[in-house]
């Protein structure tokens, strides 16, 4: 997935660079930094911290508060066999420019105390590493790491979004559907489900206090759930509002929905978000969530296998089936999808924001899945 370990020993660390001159002088600043390290093969999960530390170049006069730093940043599980390790940290509240960093592995007082042995030999295998670069636009420092790709993420969810619009026309058109009004709603419908997946997002980690404050949750992600429930919601509206029954309109936008949730998870997947637990196992693939970036379960592509198959299932459903009550495949579909979500949903290195909410998630999915398909086969 990217060429890991390719300069983890000649330069374990390095200051993450903005690719874009035209960025390069934006306000708010911030610097960067990737420490990378190999692990053992074999023997026990152990903590690591890293002590990055930088001083300022070319300041005049008395050196400020703003000229220099020094942080740590700690990893608590440490699987041996899991391969080359990346870690990334953000650096803001300092001043602009040119910076002489460096980095190498520390023992908190904390860490001492509880494994002092193991700390002390793990310590001995970490290199230090010194490098040196400039702060970028802190926006873009925020999404730069190792395994995470600019901009893929919004690129592959306008992919999906134009696809899941395009299925819906065909399908629309197959079902003699005014196909004009279906797509301005269903424009609309993007634009509040963006707002809707935002609020989720939002909501979500306000609740469980998952965030550095509010600018962090006004530039992080968004959660599909809350675009999906926007989203359909403003469908259903605007499709009663233009005369057009419900059901259908649902049925038809169904494959193509799940189709765009299929090519987004691989936007997720490069693009650092929603990221598997790490892992040691050889199916496990290299990936970062923007801070670390290790050998992981591929959860956003198991995600994504599981909408393409119940996207295909609803497709194959639509056009081989004429006689159907409206409305009976999108339940179904998204209600299988939701299923299998919640399935997938441990395999996430941050699995859930409520103690119960999984289950019960779990429960009414499957119910509402089983009762739909109970419902077409009396209804035969």
């Amino acid at each position: 997935m990217t060429s890991v370990g390719a300069g983890s020993k000649a330069q374990p660390l390095r200051v993450e660079t903005i690719g874009c001159e035209a960025a390069s002088d934006l306000m708010p600043q911030a610097l960067g930094l990737t420490y990378w390290f190999d692990v053992g093969s074999v023997g026990e999960p152990y903590e690591v911290d890293i002590r990055f530390t930088g001083r300022r170049l070319g300041v005049r006069g008395k050196p400020g508060p703003r000229d220099s730093f020094s942080v740590v940043e700690s990893i608590d599980h440490v699987l041996p066999g899991s391969g080359p390790i990346a870690i990334t940290t953000r650096v803001h509240d300092i001043g602009p420019g040119t910076w002489q960093v460096t980095a190498a592995p520390s023992t908190s007082a904390r860490r001492a105390a509880l494994k002092p042995r193991s700390l002390s030999a793990e310590r001995r295998h970490l290199p230090k590493g010194s490098a040196s670069g400039t702060t970028i636009y802190a926006p873009i420092a925020g999404v730069s790491a190792p395994g995470a790709y600019r901009g893929v993420w919004p690129v592959l969810v306008s992919l999906g979004a134009a696809i899941a619009l395009g299925t819906q026309t065909a399908l629309a058109t197959r079902a003699r559907l005014p196909v004009g009004s279906i797509l301005a709603v269903s424009l609309i419908a993007c634009v509040v489900g963006l707002i809707g997946a935002k609020a989720y997002y939002t909501a979500g980690h306000l609740i469980t206090g998952e965030h550095q404050g509010l600018r962090s949750l006004l530039i992080g992600g968004m959660c599909i759930q809350g675009f999906v429930l926007g989203a359909i919601s403003t469908l259903i509206v605007g499709a009663r509002a233009s005369g057009i029954a419900v059901g259908q309109v649902l049925d038809v936008t169904a494959p193509g929905l799940l189709f765009a949730m299929t090519i987004g998870r691989f936007g997720c997947f490069f693009g650092g978000c929603c990221a598997g637990r790490p892992t040691s196992s050889r199916r496990g693939l290299w990936s970062s969530d923007r801070r670390l970036g290790v050998r992981r379960i591929p959860s956003q592509l198991y995600e994504s296998a599981v909408a393409l198959l119940i996207g295909l299932a609803a497709l194959l459903v639509l056009l081989t089936t004429t006689h159907i009550r409206p409305g009976v495949v999108f339940i179904g579909a998204i209600a299988a999808y939701t299923f299998g979500r919640q399935l997938v949903f441990p395999l996430r290195a941050n699995p859930s924001h409520t103690r119960y909410g999984r289950v019960a998630v779990l429960v009414l999915a499957a119910g509402a899945l089983v009762l739909d398909l109970l419902f077409v086969a009396f209804a035969k």
